[in-house]
């Protein structure tokens, strides 16, 4: 808003106008050191493998595996990364009021049809200078990514772009399902679904199992596609990203699938899974 090459008003004014401090203007944010960066790489891999790990024993894997790191620094990166252990936690604060929490829709549901269900997550996303956080959006029957998003930070905006994106393209679903992450909860998130004609729904509290398609998604993709490069910057990690979800989508096979990819699971009437391939 603060233009610096407009010469009819100084920068100091459009400051003072906009009640903007001019320190606040002329500050650049250093970002994260590559030790930092290096460790929020780590912990990502390790909660992959151990979701329910704390700080402490994070902090205890990571001075185990010889990375000097204390308790304190694993705390605010974690929080950076938006992970936290999966399970009960003391009631520490209350919830905005505005921000309503809705139940769990899919419990004992049989999701056999496409657009039945979607649900949705947010994962941390590692490049050599810097991170992105990743949204997708997918169909739970047949594990279609329906669309997805990057951005630099956690705000409601990016997962709300990738929703209407996905209702543009494919139409309502019966139900959205996410955890209870404040850009789920928000009005922006939660009237958009209801704007759409769905329900929505949220993950139990500590309670990932709820949404264990999005994550078993997770792990493909960080295995299959983000460990595997070294990205320098979002321009490489948005095209590295927009290639394997093609490939995902459309050339492979899912064992959950009757290894149909999803693309083809999507275009059929009604997806038939048995017992043993309904959490693969």
């Amino acid at each position: 808003m603060i233009d610096k090459n407009y010469r009819k008003i100084s920068v100091s004014r459009q400051c003072e106008l906009l009640s903007v401090p001019r320190s606040s203007h002329y500050f650049t944010p250093k970002g994260e050191s590559e030790e930092n960066l290096a460790f929020m790489r780590l912990i990502d891999e390790q909660y992959l493998k151990t979701p329910f790990y704390g700080v402490r024993r994070m902090a205890y894997v990571l001075n185990a595996a010889g990375h000097g790191v204390n308790e304190k620094r694993v705390r605010r990166l974690m929080r950076l990364m938006g992970l936290e252990a999966v399970g009960p936690k003391p009631r520490t604060s209350v919830a905005n009021a505005e921000h309503k929490r809705y139940p769990y829709l899919l419990r004992d549901e049989e999701i056999s049809l496409p657009n039945q269900a979607w649900a949705t997550d947010i994962t941390y996303i590692p490049m050599r200078k810097g991170f992105l956080y990743l949204v997708a959006i997918m169909d739970w029957a047949t594990r279609k990514v329906l669309s997805w998003r990057l951005s630099n930070t956690l705000e409601a905006d990016f997962c709300v772009e990738a929703l209407e994106e996905a209702l543009q393209k494919y139409g309502p679903p019966g139900i959205v399902n996410s955890d209870q992450g404040c850009q789920f909860t928000s009005l922006a998130w939660t009237r958009t679904v209801e704007n759409a004609g769905a329900k929505v729904s949220m993950d139990g509290k500590g309670r990932c199992i709820d949404n264990v398609f999005v994550e078993r998604l997770w792990r493909s993709v960080k295995y299959e596609c983000v460990y595997l490069h070294d990205w320098q910057d979002g321009h490489e990690a948005q095209k590295g990203l927009a290639e394997w979800i093609t490939f995902y989508n459309e050339e492979r096979p899912h064992f959950a699938l009757d290894f149909n990819t999803p693309a083809r699971a999507y275009a059929a009437e009604k997806i038939v899974l048995t017992p043993s391939k309904r959490a693969a």
